[in-house]
């Protein structure tokens, strides 16, 4: 069996105390990120750029899929705007969750609040070849609900 890729991970200061990125259960393909922020509040559709307090190493040919909870869209409207969000392997940087509040109340975010998911694919690197012509295909140039509702 061939080892997982790993992942390396970089408290920064304002982390302190919160857990690393987990998977609730074994099943689970992403790993839940907290918010390493002060409390505060996200009014009705209002976005935020929310501190994780973490930097990740990913290793070549792999990304990190940021996405939203589903327990917290249900339940309060709140999601991430740019769904799914890319991380590159080569960035360094602190993972910041986009945020918006599309429900109709106010919510509160506590520090430690699990935010977003991380999940991890590969990426394939492909070649673009620039030509006059595409082949054709059953379904053609047909776009949004043309193969049905």
């Amino acid at each position: 069996m061939t080892p997982p890729p790993v992942v390396r991970v970089r408290r920064l200061p304002h982390h302190d105390g919160l857990p690393l990125p987990t998977r609730q259960t074994a099943g689970s393909a992403g790993y839940d990120v907290h918010s390493a922020e002060a409390d505060f509040t996200l009014a009705p559709l209002e976005r935020r750029l929310v501190r994780t307090g973490l930097a990740l190493a990913i290793p070549d040919g792999y990304e990190a899929q940021v996405r939203p909870r589903s327990g917290l869209a249900l339940k309060h409207g709140l999601t991430l705007p740019n769904a799914p969000a890319t991380i590159d392997s080569d960035y360094r940087g602190e993972l910041m969750i986009p945020m918006i509040n599309l429900g109709t109340e106010p919510v509160v975010v506590t520090r430690g609040t699990r935010i977003a998911q991380l999940v991890f694919q590969r990426v394939e690197v492909v070649e673009l070849e620039e030509v006059a012509e595409l082949p054709p295909s059953e379904r053609g140039g047909g776009g949004f609900g043309s193969t049905g509702v």
